[in-house]
């Protein structure tokens, strides 16, 4: 059975006499480790390698990467940020990992960060404004809680700058959507429309979440460390109500792949990019429903405080958006609900349903 170690790096090597030996090594330091996995004199060894490391980091940009990494401010943040964050630390510990605290403090450091993100965000401005900030992150905290005097990198400028205020998805580009989208698609869109809500929040909503009139649930994006997010009651529209009353229910969460399993962040995004292309819509994104949905929960009878409690809008944007949108969009509850109808597998309950209307309207 193969096993993996974090950090270890586990080399076999087949000797002479045909036996194969397996070594293990210390990814950071390259140190062999000695003794086999779990023992205490494995255990020993990865320490001292983490010492040497430690020691070998001290008043570099590398130790203060590792010192950030153990502070309450880094286990307030989302593990998928932290994620991310490491992948950018590992670029700029290849980059600059070695460079010590006074050479971090001068302006010929923020030059030549300056210069690669200039250049970098060329192509691809909004990884290059990430790479920095993430960066420049470290720095005010070693400057406020640290060793540093201070931050070079404080007030850099942005490369990309995006004014979405005034993106929101109109009824021809829900139409086209849902003209293309596999039946998972139509379900999220019909969620996010209703909702507002965040697509991390949509991938975790469950069943236990709606009473049948409501859906309550606690928003994920404040949710860092043992800090709960934001307790949201969502009052259902006409359309959602009945969509949720009739829908299948393949598990205990709401939305499901077609097998009903959870959906991964990652596999989502790839199919809603992919029915966007199908579709023909390059310039909006997953989270610019909210606007939309802005004049969806004016019309299920909800006033501007209720909205922005839901949205998150501030009261000018959402009464700017009704006052813009609304006789747009006062078809687009119905009309997407339509849609997802269509496709459908008819159950029982639903089935039942449709006849008895049919009988009595015979």
């Amino acid at each position: 059975m193969r096993t993996h170690l974090k950090g270890i790096n586990i080399i076999r090597r087949r000797l002479a006499t045909g036996e194969v030996r397996t070594y293990y090594y210390h990814r950071a330091t390259n140190t062999r480790l000695q003794g086999e996995p779990g023992s205490p004199e494995f255990l020993s060894s990865i320490a001292a390698a983490v010492e040497q490391c430690r020691q070998r980091d001290a008043g570099t940009l590398g130790g203060l990467i590792r010192e950030f990494q153990q502070t309450a401010k880094w286990r307030r943040l989302a593990e998928t940020t932290q994620n991310e964050y490491r992948r950018i630390f590992k670029f700029w510990e290849d980059q600059y990992g070695t460079c010590p605290y006074p050479a971090l403090e001068d302006k010929a450091f923020r030059r030549a960060v300056i210069k690669w993100h200039d250049a970098f965000s060329e192509a691809k401005p909004r990884e290059a404004d990430n790479r920095v900030t993430v960066l420049a992150r470290v720095l005010s905290w070693a400057t406020r809680d640290g060793p540093l005097k201070r931050n070079v990198l404080d007030g850099f400028e942005r490369a990309y700058q995006s004014d979405r205020s005034d993106k929101i998805w109109l009824p021809e580009h829900v139409e086209a959507f849902m003209a293309v989208a596999s039946p998972e698609m139509k379900l999220a869109m019909v969620l996010a429309l209703h909702t507002g809500q965040r697509r991390g929040d949509l991938l975790q909503l469950n069943w236990n979440n709606y009473d049948g009139e409501r859906i309550s649930l606690r928003q994920g994006k404040s949710r860092r460390g043992k800090i709960e997010g934001r307790l949201v009651t969502i009052k259902c529209t006409r359309a959602l109500k009945e969509t949720l009353d009739h829908l299948p229910k393949r598990s205990t969460l709401i939305l499901t792949t077609k097998t009903g399993k959870a959906f991964k962040k990652r596999y989502f995004a790839l199919q809603w990019e992919k029915t966007c292309r199908e579709a023909g819509i390059e310039d909006l994104h997953f989270h610019d429903i909210r606007g939309t949905t802005v004049t969806m929960l004016f019309q299920a009878g909800c006033n501007l405080g209720e909205i922005v409690s839901i949205t998150g809008h501030c009261l000018r944007r959402a009464q700017d958006i009704l006052d813009k949108y609304l006789a747009r969009t006062s078809t687009m509850a119905d009309n997407a609900i339509a849609k997802f109808e269509n496709v459908l597998e008819t159950d029982s309950a639903k089935h039942t349903a449709k006849q008895d209307r049919q009988n009595h309207a015979k």
